[in-house]
């Protein structure tokens, strides 16, 4: 009987590539606690630091604040009007408000501006400033470096994270406006019912839920990719290559919106 052959699994690489996965995974973590501690310490908020900071603001949040605002009202818009008729067309317009609340507020525009933030400003971070960060020590192995850190690097991070917060807050509040004038008008006399309803959606448990979760994005989105680019400094992603961390950001803003998917719904 001929005996059937199987190709050689390599154990070891396996082995030392889940182990190159967890280190890889353990820089992201590590990269993200420490400026965290910076971004929670006195000592990073000196004029400079702050002036820094106030300018990587202004050029992620303040200049793309309207015309993304107008984007997410427009698309909010289209997309309520549809729910709203769909609703009133089956019998079911007692729940359009909730729909609507509960699918574009809580789910999409959160993960709309922190995927907006992550390929304008994250995915497109300047390879140079993190090789700036790290102090190259006699063996070649690059370090991160704490001033270079403080004063590049956590400015930016914070830039990121603030965008996401503020484009996600005011997107929903604006869609907020709009679920209410294309289901009732401009008449005030529908405030009670309509307050009612999107506090019976917005529940203590939800609002906290909702909130942990952009906090969760915005710090993915800014730690995820520059983690990465400082994981490989000097090598910067070409035309036809994928950034440093898109897959893995990616990746985590899928895993956090599933688990807030689940501890809701299941």
């Amino acid at each position: 009987m001929r005996q059937t052959s199987y190709p050689h699994l390599d154990t070891g690489a396996w082995g030392r590539a889940l182990l190159r996965g967890a280190a890889s995974w353990w820089h992201m973590v590590h990269f993200g606690a420490i400026v965290l501690v910076m971004a929670l310490s006195p000592s990073t908020y000196n004029r400079a630091n702050r002036a820094t900071t106030a300018k990587h603001i202004y050029a992620s949040t303040w200049q793309v604040l309207p015309w993304f605002t107008a984007l997410s009202a427009l698309l909010s818009l289209v997309l309520i009007r549809v729910v709203v008729v769909t609703a009133q067309s089956y019998g079911l317009s007692q729940y359009a408000l909730q729909m609507v609340v509960r699918v574009l507020v809580l789910e999409l525009i959160p993960l709309s501006a922190a995927v907006f933030v992550a390929l304008r400003a994250g995915l497109a971070f300047n390879m140079g400033a993190a090789t700036s960060a790290l102090s190259v020590q006699a063996d070649s192995t690059p370090r991160l470096s704490v001033t270079r850190l403080r004063v590049d690097l956590v400015p930016r991070v914070m830039a990121s994270a603030f965008a996401v917060l503020t484009l996600a807050m005011v997107s929903s509040v604006i869609a907020l406006v709009q679920a209410y004038i294309t289901v009732y008008g401009l008449s005030p006399w529908g405030l009670p019912g309509y307050t009612r309803t999107v506090a019976h959606v917005f529940d203590l448990a939800v609002t906290l839920g909702f909130l942990l979760k952009t906090i969760l994005f915005s710090l993915a989105v800014a730690v995820v990719p520059v983690a990465a680019s400082l994981e490989a400094p000097g090598q910067p992603a070409s035309a036809d290559t994928v950034q440093p961390g898109a897959v893995r950001l990616f990746l985590v803003l899928l895993l956090i919106e599933a688990g807030s998917l689940a501890i809701k719904y299941i």
